[in-house]
C-alpha cells in the first residue's frame, strides 16, 4: 500500500528478487515513466510532484543502498535488475525512461538490456559513454570557474561500484553495435550552459536509429533546481513526444 509522502509523492516499497526492500516514490496518473536522477549513488533529487512530467504516472526509485532503499554497493546490471523488479511489481508492461545526468546513461543501458520493456528514452544532460581526457579537462575547467554545484547527498561505496561497472561496460566490444541496432526511440537533450561538453550526446543521437538531439538554451546542468518550471515543461513535452512515437510502433 502506498503511504503519503512529502512533495506530493507517495511512498511504495518493492522487494527485489534477492529479498532487498527498495523504496519507490510515485505521483500522477497516465502512462508510466520511470524517472532516474543523476549522480552515481546520489539520493533521488527529482522525486517531487512539481518536477514530474504532467499527465504521466511517474516512479522515482531510490537506488539500492541509497536513501530509503536497503542494500549496498552494486553494479549497473543489478541496477537494471532492480528497475525490472519494480516495473513487474507495479504492473507496468512497459514504461518510458526519463533520466538526468547519470540517469540518462542508465536509461540508455536499460533500453539496450531490456528493449521490450522500455517504450522510449528521454536523456537530459547525460554524460555519454566515454572516458575522454579533453571532455574531462573542459568539465574541470568549467567547474572551477563558472558553475555553482548543487549539494546532493550520496553514498561513496555505491558511487564507486557503479562507476567501476560503468567504465567496464563502455569498453565492451559490442556496445556501439548494440546502440546502432537499438529500436527504442530516444531523445537526447542538452543544457545550453552546461559545463559538460555535449558532443557525446550528439554522437548518440546520430548513432541510434531515429534518435533526436535538442538543446535547452540558457540553462545550466541542474536546471531542475534553477528553473523548475522550465524543467517540468521540457520533461512533459519530451515524454509526450516519446509516448506518441512509441504508440505508433
Amino acid at each position: 500500500m502506498a503511504a503519503c509522502d512529502h512533495d506530493g509523492v507517495e511512498s511504495v516499497s518493492v522487494t527485489a528478487d534477492d529479498g532487498v526492500p527498495l523504496h519507490v516514490g510515485v505521483c500522477g496518473a497516465g502512462a508510466d515513466v520511470v524517472v532516474l536522477s543523476g549522480g552515481l549513488g546520489c539520493v533521488h533529487y527529482l522525486a517531487r510532484e512539481e518536477l514530474a512530467p504532467a499527465g504521466f504516472r511517474c516512479w522515482f526509485p531510490d537506488p539500492r543502498g541509497v536513501g530509503r532503499s536497503a542494500g549496498g554497493a552494486h553494479h549497473m546490471s543489478r541496477a537494471i535488475a532492480d528497475l525490472e523488479d519494480i516495473r513487474h511489481a507495479i504492473g507496468a508492461d512497459r514504461w518510458i525512461g526519463l533520466g538526468h545526468s547519470w540517469g540518462s546513461d542508465l536509461a540508455v543501458r536499460y533500453a539496450l538490456d531490456r528493449p521490450q520493456r522500455v517504450r522510449a528514452v528521454v536523456g537530459i544532460a547525460g554524460h555519454g559513454f566515454h572516458r575522454d581526457r579533453e571532455w574531462s579537462a573542459e568539465y574541470e575547467a568549467g567547474r572551477a570557474s563558472t558553475e555553482d554545484p548543487v549539494d546532493i547527498d550520496f553514498v561513496p561505496q555505491v558511487h564507486a561500484s557503479l562507476w567501476g561497472s560503468f567504465k567496464h561496460w563502455i569498453h565492451e566490444p559490442t556496445l556501439w553495435r548494440r546502440l546502432a541496432d537499438c529500436a527504442v526511440p530516444m531523445q537526447f537533450i542538452a543544457a545550453g550552459d552546461d559545463i559538460r561538453p555535449s558532443w557525446p550526446l550528439q554522437q548518440l543521437a546520430e548513432l541510434v536509429p531515429g534518435a533526436s538531439y535538442d538543446v535547452v538554451d540558457g540553462v545550466v546542468h541542474d536546471f531542475w533546481f534553477t528553473r523548475p518550471q522550465l524543467w517540468r515543461s521540457v520533461c512533459t513535452e519530451a515524454c509526450r513526444q516519446s509516448d506518441s512515437v512509441s504508440a505508433r510502433r
